[in-house]
């Protein structure tokens, strides 16, 4: 009874190695690889349980997220031949798993060494048509863009795929880098004079504008006062016109009465007129009564 318990064990453990030598499992983050021999039998395996045969196929795994590189400092040559030290990293990803294990042999550090000298051809290739004030002050997605672009064939080959290419630093020659400095400072300068020059020029223009249509609306606004005030004068011409007309004794008497307001308005006003004037007309009446 126990050399039968001894060896259902057994068998249990020979079957647990036997399935655990014949199943594989990738996760979301791996890419995996079947081989037989050496020879590739699959590279297009999804997230999951999968079987092999034991002894008989090999299985490798490689990272599928994107891998970051950082490179020392390498001199390059600009078109004035100059040199500039410029570090720099390198983010990439497996693109195709066959390729990459054929041109690389699976490993992460040949790809690297092989995807940081075709980089560098790229950047010597971009570095050789500019002058240092223009790598200096380049934009960053161009300078980047046609680094990707003089890369891109190279680096399929290997079954990889360039994410992105950034400068950490680029550090100029003492002798040169206070001339760059001082250049690119001087065409700053030109470009803010220029800026400003520009300004000015569109806020004259602005001003000038405004005041001509400042003058137009204050023009307006004068003639239509004119007319309102010319119609209430006619209007009121016409009611006095009116009023003359029904009563031109009381009339009479009600403009005096409002010269006589107007002439003498305050203790101090002095009014020199001579006794027979018909301008106390109406007051010599009130004292005749």
């Amino acid at each position: 009874m126990a050399n039968r318990g001894f060896l259902s064990i057994a068998g249990l453990i020979v079957v647990a190695l036997a399935l655990a030598m014949s199943t594989f499992t990738v996760r979301e983050t791996e890419l995996a690889m079947k081989l037989r021999f050496g020879e590739i039998v699959r590279a297009d395996y999804k997230p999951g349980l999968h079987f092999k045969a034991p002894f008989y196929h090999e299985v490798h795994k490689f990272e599928r997220r994107i891998t970051t590189r950082n490179y020392p400092s390498e001199q390059f040559l600009t078109s004035e031949g100059k040199i500039l030290r410029i570090d720099f990293y390198i983010k990439w990803r497996i693109s195709d798993v066959s390729r990459y294990y054929i041109g690389t042999g699976g490993s992460e550090d040949i790809a690297a060494v092989r995807l940081g000298s075709i980089v560098k051809d790229g950047i010597k290739g971009v570095i050789a048509r500019r002058t240092i004030q223009q790598v200096v002050a380049a934009e960053r997605t161009e300078f980047t863009g046609e680094i990707l672009k003089a890369a891109e064939s190279k680096v399929a080959e290997l079954g990889v795929q360039l994410v992105d290419v950034r400068v950490k630093k680029i550090d100029l020659p003492e002798e040169v880098s206070e001339s760059v400095f001082s250049r690119m400072r001087q065409d700053f300068d030109r470009q803010a004079k220029q800026l400003r020059a520009e300004g000015d020029e569109n806020a004259e223009k602005l001003r000038a504008e405004a005041d001509r249509q400042k003058t137009e609306i204050q023009a307006k606004a004068y003639r239509e006062s004119e007319m309102i005030r010319g119609e209430g004068d006619a209007g009121a011409a016409e009611a006095y016109a009116r009023a003359y007309s029904r009563n031109a004794e009381f009339y009479s008497f009600y403009r005096s009465l409002q010269a006589y307001d107007e002439s003498l308005g305050t203790d101090n006003d002095v009014l020199v007129i001579g006794p027979d004037s018909e301008f106390f007309k109406y007051l010599k009446r009130a004292e005749r009564r």
